[in-house]
């Protein structure tokens, strides 16, 4: 993918929201080699967002790289982290990927298993708007909570 203008306005009013508050922790906490330093948070969380003209500079076939895996990582550990502070319950993050980019994330509360995804193309996994991924994840999380609302007892276990 080249590298083009951001796509993600400075003044953007999802930026402030919970999750990708979240997500740019997420993201900072697995930068080992501090390459987001000094960086703009819309620099930082820009390469999840897959317009259709980023998505067309991808080939159909191909295996993921380390940068988009450890992304996919990030996604789920915060959606998880989003779900443990509102819960109190301790959330785990579970993403078995094939070198092919194909598997499974899974989101454990207790013996509950709070979100199933089947993932493929992981080397095209992105969200076509800033609010596309808010709304993505926050339905996920609405989804994870009455599930744990129904079954507390499991994953209170």
């Amino acid at each position: 993918m080249s590298q083009a203008a951001l796509v993600i306005e400075e003044n953007d009013p999802y930026m402030s929201s919970d999750f990708v508050v979240e997500m740019l922790k997420q993201l900072r906490a697995v930068d080992t080699y501090d390459t987001f330093e000094g960086w703009p948070e819309e620099k930082i969380i820009d390469p999840l967002i897959l317009t259709k003209e980023r998505k067309r500079e991808i080939p159909i076939v191909g295996d993921p790289d380390e940068i988009t895996i450890t992304r996919l990582k990030s996604y789920y550990n915060a959606i998880a982290s989003l779900i443990e502070k509102k819960t109190g319950l301790m959330a785990v993050p579970f993403v078995n990927l094939t070198h092919e980019g194909f598997g499974r994330a899974l989101i454990m509360v207790g013996k509950l298993i709070v979100t199933d995804k089947t993932l493929r193309d992981v080397h095209r996994w992105g969200f076509p708007s800033l609010e596309a991924l808010c709304v993505e994840s926050e339905k996920q999380i609405e989804k994870a909570l009455a599930f744990i609302e129904k079954h507390k007892e499991v994953a209170e276990a």
